[in-house]
């Protein structure tokens, strides 16, 4: 059966989100972010949501949109620090959030797409990450328990599908898409294109169609991929506004990073790893016979 639908509209009228559900929203930063289903819930009207995602966007794109709009009542990210209307929400009361150390929130994902009651970890143990929950001393270490997320929605952004649902991602657009969408009660993708059932290769596929309820063709292409970076300011635009390089992040970005990293480095070592880029010794092996076994 077809889990082709025309829209984000529909496809969303169809998983029936309500007032406080829990969402799932693939992504990282704003790549791989499904654009159109987060303007489709802005334009629906529901509130009160809890939003599990990386980040929260930045002020007019991707989360942010639904921030803006005061859609989300609690935020579970790892990092939210591009987005000043997450902060001032923050500040004010408005906003409740639960900061997950990164890689405890892919796995908290995880497990919850795999059936587990959860899991241990080291990170977080002595800090408030681990404050209210179970710990436990292993082999000499300690570990905390962290729980599995579960979702009534969640919505990915993939570049190729198939009728079926069968998702392929691309690059790094990939990021917590995949595990996204097997955590969820219903599942929703945007691609790029559906091709005809069988074109995919099986070994190919990264999300199999039996997680995902519907899929449909993103309208428009993202902002970033648009305008190189539009969104905020550009690399590109604050490169020549602040003197740097256009291709490159600002001078006046770049400089505390280098100048912190050069005084860290020891005596010599950073003269050492900044020499010529033709000035380099080739390897042993292949300037002289490789070692005999």
């Amino acid at each position: 059966m077809s889990k082709v639908v025309a829209n984000a509209t529909e496809a969303l009228a169809r998983a029936g989100l309500t007032d406080g559900a829990i969402v799932l929203a693939g992504g990282f930063g704003l790549c791989g972010i499904p654009e159109n289903l987060i303007a489709a819930i802005e334009a629906s009207g529901v509130k009160d949501l809890t939003v599990v995602s990386n980040n929260a966007g930045v002020d007019d794109f991707g989360l942010g949109r639904l921030l803006r709009t005061r859609q989300i009542r609690k935020m579970v990210s790892s990092y939210v620090g591009e987005n000043a209307t997450f902060e001032r929400q923050y500040l004010d009361g408005q906003l409740e959030v639960e900061f997950v150390p990164q890689g405890t929130l892919a796995e908290r994902i995880r497990a919850g797409g795999a059936g587990l009651g959860g899991f241990y970890t080291p990170t977080g143990y002595g800090t408030i990450v681990a404050e209210g929950k179970e710990t436990r001393e292993i082999d000499g270490r300690m570990y905390v328990l962290e729980k599995p997320i579960h979702g009534a929605l969640a919505i990915v952004k993939a570049w190729r599908a198939d009728a079926t649902g069968n998702l392929v991602y691309r690059m790094s657009a990939r990021n917590f898409n995949p595990m996204m969408a097997t955590a969820a009660a219903h599942v929703i993708a945007e691609v790029e294109e559906i091709v005809p059932v069988g074109s995919i290769d099986p070994d190919h596929v990264h999300t199999r169609g039996v997680y995902v309820d519907t899929v449909f063709v993103a309208r428009g292409l993202d902002q970033i991929r648009r305008s190189r970076g539009s969104v905020s300011v550009s690399y590109a635009t604050a490169g020549r506004q602040r003197g740097g390089a256009s291709s490159k992040r600002p001078a006046a970005w770049r400089s505390p990073c280098s100048a912190e990293a050069a005084r860290r480095q020891p005596e010599g070592a950073l003269s050492k790893s900044r020499a010529h880029p033709t000035d380099r010794t080739p390897p042993r092996w292949k300037t002289s016979s490789p070692p005999r076994p």
